[in-house]
């Protein structure tokens, strides 16, 4: 009775998080940022788009990871025409090792420095059947084991960045979701297996998120004292593209708690640009820019390291 009813409150808290209270932080207070360079994988719609809107405002050369050439030119495009500066198209797609690969090499032949990195690109319940180019569940290669290779292949350019930064900090914010609260992590699940398919496709996306959450809080352990923060970032709920594969009745009923994508972008661009964000390194943060906390198991060190290792072991190359 006891572990059902922390389950319950869990549940509660993930949909009273989506209840958010307005907060204090507005895109205005963020400071001019000229010299510094930031990535937003999945920049090209959503609160990637709006994130890259705002740093192009505050004078930040801005690369926009995603998978789609045309689209990525129409939203590089449609921001120019918004703020008079051009975002710069960087392929990736976080389904494929070798494109994540690829596309790190391509960002270090151009850049030394990498001052933000907005790891926002996500999938939310597609259809269970699908998978990585890899053989991983699409949901967490797409959103954990891609976002975690991606991040270390450029976390050269990270600790180069943090030297040149006026703040001496390099900054790493992973999207996460009220979700997080939901579930933990089945490690049995990662790949296609009778695990995985007992699993319905809200759990599997549950535990991508609350990952994110682990993940956020161990790149911040792994790298403090080198002048890395790291950041997991919950943008609330948002009305996005993220909800393409959600049953049209479901889309309905949540549609009237939807908030427009600047408002999803607020919670991440204060973790990746504010002053004051120094001094929560690690931490699970809520809408609208206020600190959080995730579920218990995200504070675990011994499951945290546990997904570190697995991430790593997975993500050598062979």
């Amino acid at each position: 009775m006891p572990g059902v009813l922390k389950e319950f409150n869990y549940v509660m808290n993930a949909a009273n998080s989506m209840i958010c209270p307005k907060g204090d932080f507005t895109a205005d207070q963020i400071p001019d940022l000229s010299g510094r360079i930031a990535i937003v994988t999945g920049g090209n719609t959503g609160i990637g788009k709006e994130t890259i809107k705002v740093l192009l405002q505050r004078n930040v050369k801005v690369y926009l990871g995603a998978r789609s050439k045309l689209k990525a030119e129409l939203a590089i495009q449609e921001l120019k025409e918004q703020t008079g500066r051009e975002a710069i198209f960087l392929e990736l797609d976080l389904g494929n090792l070798a494109s994540v690969r690829k596309t790190a090499e391509e960002y270090m032949s151009k850049e030394s420095e990498l001052h933000i990195l907005f790891n926002n690109a996500g999938v939310m319940t597609p259809p269970k059947e699908m998978l990585t180019d890899d053989s991983y569940d699409l949901q967490f290669g797409t959103n954990v084991i891609g976002p975690f290779l991606f991040t270390q292949l450029l976390m050269p350019a990270l600790l180069a960045g943090k030297a040149s930064s006026p703040d001496e900090h390099a900054r790493i914010v992973m999207t996460s979701s009220s979700a997080a609260l939901v579930y933990t992590l089945n490690f049995d699940s990662f790949k296609d297996g009778p695990a995985r398919r007992k699993m319905s496709t809200e759990q599997l996306y549950q535990q991508s998120k609350f990952a994110d959450a682990v993940l956020g809080r161990q790149f911040a352990n792994k790298y403090k004292g080198q002048g890395i923060i790291s950041f997991s970032a919950d943008p609330g709920l948002i009305q996005t593209d993220l909800q393409r594969h959600m049953p049209s009745m479901q889309r309905r009923i949540i549609g009237a708690m939807l908030r427009p994508a600047p408002m999803g972008a607020l919670t991440q661009l204060w973790a990746g640009t504010m002053p004051e964000a120094l001094e929560h390194n690690g931490e699970y943060l809520i809408p609208w820019a206020r600190i959080g906390r995730c579920r218990e198991e995200a504070y675990d060190d011994e499951l945290g390291n546990r997904l570190w290792n697995w991430l790593v072991e997975e993500t050598k190359e062979r």
